[in-house]
């Protein structure tokens, strides 16, 4: 059912002018991930697989710009929460593996998923240069630098966030500000659109917070969804914004790439 009826939501978008969408992490069925059970792996598929297979046929029917999460299965065993890029004429350009995987109450990535292994990297589309992240690697700057830095003009974020029921009010709102400011800084650093793509309504014990947005090189936000309802939102970017703010300000040109060897480090501990 959820299929179909992104299926349905995808023609819409595309009617309104959408060149490029966005699903959101794992849209296939409920997010699984909030209890570790292995009944759970059967919801996953090859890729290409049948859904891979029906969104790609329906970016060329429309013409658009397709990215496709999914539960991939790599091979008997072996699982990824991935997303598929389709560009408007259907070809498939690539998949992301997610990189990193939480393990948190609720979120129990860690028992289906490996660790991403193709890198971070760009695509080039009929309708611009787009990145691909999901969820836990939008709080890590090194995943939105890396994937700027191969070209991305847009960096996209399929997202299932929310909060959890034994949330006071005022930590539920400081975790959405964070997430939100942490994705906006991502825009500003690097120069380049962000979007992100979050779940919303409840499911078990989370009530995933919606509130997609994008924001624009300056990281200002230009448009946001609400939390409680589902919502198409459909944003006009400007790429041409981006060179304009990189010009004003060139972080990118005054990176010290000389002195940054410590980020391979885990830790930097001067005492030993």
């Amino acid at each position: 059912m959820n299929l179909r009826r992104t299926m349905e939501h995808i023609r819409e978008a595309a009617s309104q002018g959408a060149q490029i969408i966005c699903l959101q992490e794992l849209f296939v069925s409920r997010y699984f991930c909030q209890t570790e059970d292995t009944e759970h792996f059967h919801l996953a598929e090859p890729i290409p697989g049948p859904t891979s297979t029906a969104l790609g046929q329906l970016a060329a029917a429309l013409q658009i710009v397709l990215i496709v999460p999914l539960f991939e299965q790599r091979a008997p065993g072996l699982y990824h929460n991935s997303a598929v890029v389709f560009d408007a004429d259907g070809a498939r350009l690539g998949t992301y593996r997610k990189m990193h995987i939480p393990d948190d109450p609720g979120y129990y990535e860690k028992f289906y998923f490996a660790p991403g292994d193709l890198g971070f990297r760009s695509y080039p589309t009929r309708y611009g240069t787009i990145g691909v992240l999901i969820c836990w690697d939008q709080w890590f700057p090194e995943a939105a630098r890396l994937t700027a830095l191969t070209g991305a003009q847009i960096l996209f974020y399929p997202t299932a966030i929310g909060w959890h029921d034994d949330e006071p009010p005022d930590v539920a709102r400081a975790q959405h500000n964070a997430w939100e400011t942490v994705q906006r800084s991502h825009a500003i650093t690097n120069g380049v659109y962000v979007a992100a793509v979050n779940r919303v309504g409840r499911e078990g014990e989370v009530r995933f917070w919606g509130a997609s947005f994008v924001a624009e090189p300056s990281g200002q936000l230009i448009a946001q969804a609400p939390h409680d309802d589902e919502h198409l939102l459909i944003v006009n970017c400007d790429l041409s914004a981006i060179a304009t703010m990189r010009q004003h300000w060139p972080f990118l040109r005054d990176r010290r790439i000389d002195v940054y060897d410590g980020l391979s480090a885990r830790f930097l501990d001067h005492a030993c």
